[in-house]
């Protein structure tokens, strides 16, 4: 009797190898998939609490909204924090910096709340009442490949009320 594999056995063992395998590339390209679209949406997730807690606190902080600067994209906030020498107010303003959030503080260039790798549309501000603001805007990660893991975004309104102690 001969010892070794007979065709039927060579197949069937090499079928069995390719499922294996292919099982197990899946497995790592839907980890690695799922990895990236976390990450996407943790940078998202992570920009937009961020802003709302930077822009709430601003205006809980405040002293007054300032009207003639304040319209649906820019909200102007006149406060006794960030004062120039010699001053008593100042005044800040939240904005779209192309496609961050900015904060600029009188006198200053406007810094980025959000980071690179996300993008800010839908910005707008509506005055409830004379101390109260509702906030609404919309956020995304960049996704410049068009790539569907790195498919992210929120959107949400809030509404935040000067504390005027």
């Amino acid at each position: 009797m001969k010892k070794g594999f007979t065709l039927i056995e060579i197949i069937i063992y090499v079928s069995v190898l390719v499922i294996v395998v292919s099982s197990v590339v899946s497995f790592i390209f839907w980890a690695v998939n799922s990895n990236t679209k976390a990450k996407a949406m943790a940078e998202v997730s992570d920009n937009f609490r961020r802003a709302i807690e930077i822009m709430s606190s601003e205006i809980r902080e405040a002293k007054s909204v300032y009207t003639p600067t304040t319209g649906a994209n820019q909200l102007s906030l006149e406060t006794k924090k960030y004062l120039p020498v010699g001053e008593a107010t100042s005044f800040i303003d939240f904005s779209l910096c192309s496609t961050k959030l900015c904060l600029k503080k009188e006198g200053q260039d406007p810094e980025a709340l959000t980071s690179d790798r996300v993008e800010v549309y839908n910005l707008y501000f509506t005055p409830v009442a004379t101390t109260t603001v509702q906030i609404g805007f919309s956020i995304r990660y960049k996704n410049t490949n068009n790539r569907p893991e790195y498919n992210a975004s929120l959107a949400a309104t809030t509404t935040v009320s000067i504390r005027n102690y």
